[in-house]
């Protein structure tokens, strides 16, 4: 499957396993397959919900941070690929 680079991990919350990313390229949409990918970090998830300043949000663009749930640990520096 093709792979777009759309952002990198800014921040990670362990309670409630949050992802913070900084959209960089394209657009990132509640329902989106997004692969994170690291130094230790390679998986795959499908975004269920998303916030931006603590209000739900249906998508992001570029420039904007952003908060999803991840199931599994991520890592500053991380980069994200929206699957398609």
């Amino acid at each position: 499957m093709p792979e777009e680079k759309v952002a990198r991990v800014m921040h990670f919350f362990a309670k409630p396993m949050v992802a913070a990313l900084e959209v960089t390229a394209g657009t990132v949409k509640v329902g989106d397959t997004l692969h994170f990918v690291g130094h230790t970090t390679d998986f795959s998830a499908q975004v269920s919900s998303m916030q931006e300043e603590h209000q739900s949000i249906d998508s992001a663009g570029v420039g904007q941070q952003v908060g999803i749930v991840v199931p599994e640990r991520v890592r500053e520096g991380d980069e994200v690929y929206k699957v398609s």
